[in-house]
């Protein structure tokens, strides 16, 4: 068997990974080069092409997991090889992240050979970006109010695109927003850190999209992001010091309104099974879920 060529993802793969990743349809915040390089090393991510597709793996739990293969190649022959793969080395075959149309794919190929289950957790929010940046109605009422009494609070604010020329101002930022929440201390936080961080300082080499919001002249809150699709934009970074109230609405809003509007949809990520952040993000009503399966060959346990 030929060993499959895995590597650690660079920047100089960004045009290779999305000529295989354009086109899909896909709307899930992981199909994104920023999200698959910038998080790399915490999962053991490691990328190739094979049959004509690509394909990641990642470490979860100290055992490997593959992403579906992607693009017009032979997905079902790139599958035939990732199970050889892994009988070869003696571990369960294990797929993550898997859309629906991707499963139902799965099942032609492989009829009743894989148990899936749909783990809420990780389930991405979509909203309708016209609907963000307008807050209209009763259900949005809290968040324009908020955004009002920031407004009211300092009157002086400004929204600028994020450029070289602000980007330093942000990184302060990050790093006083790390140390006020205690980020040392919280493994989960400090990755989040440190991928904020790195999307700061490859914002140009990564082609993301930032904004930045100011009071009395201060970086108080920048968020990053970057298409996944041709109708949906995700938004991978967003900090605001929490103690400013309407910081974090009116960053979403005015980024949305100024870079982000030619996307009907906003993909705003998942919550981890975080408690608030699930309440935060529901607050804004989302349009639709991405949900993302995870497929285990039947007999073997992940």
């Amino acid at each position: 068997m030929m060993e499959i060529p895995f590597k650690r993802p660079e920047l100089t793969d960004r045009k290779v990974i999305l000529s295989h990743l354009e086109g899909q349809g896909f709307r899930g915040c992981e199909r994104t080069f920023a999200n698959i390089y910038l998080w790399a090393r915490f999962y053991d991510l490691v990328w190739a092409e094979i049959e004509g597709t690509v394909v990641f793996r990642s470490v979860f739990n100290g055992k490997y997991s593959y992403t579906y293969p992607a693009g017009n190649g032979d997905r079902q022959g790139a599958l035939k090889r990732l199970m050889e793969e892994s009988r070869g080395q003696a571990f369960p075959f294990a797929l993550h992240g898997l859309n629906k149309k991707e499963y139902e794919e799965l099942e032609r190929y492989f009829p009743g050979k894989f148990e899936i289950s749909w783990p809420r957790d990780v389930e991405d929010y979509v909203y309708e970006t016209e609907k963000l940046i307008n807050l209209s109605g009763k259900k949005y009422h809290g968040k324009k109010n908020h955004i009002n009494q920031f407004k009211a609070a300092h009157p002086d604010w400004s929204y600028e695109t994020l450029t070289d020329n602000n980007v330093e101002e942000c990184f302060q930022m990050a790093l006083r927003w790390r140390e006020f929440n205690g980020c040392e201390g919280d493994p989960e936080k400090n990755k989040e850190m440190c991928v904020a961080l790195n999307s700061l300082r490859l914002h140009k080499e990564l082609e993301l999209r930032g904004g930045v919001l100011r009071a009395n002249g201060e970086v108080v809150a920048f968020t990053m992001g970057e298409p996944v699709s041709e109708d949906t934009f995700v938004v991978h970074i967003e900090k605001a010091y929490a103690d400013i109230r309407g910081a974090y609405p009116l960053i979403n809003q005015q980024f949305l309104e100024h870079e982000v509007s030619q996307y009907p949809y906003v993909n705003r990520e998942d919550d981890t099974g975080e408690e608030g952040l699930r309440k935060a993000k529901l607050s804004y009503h989302p349009v639709f879920m991405v949900e993302k399966g995870a497929a285990v060959l039947k007999g073997e346990s992940i």
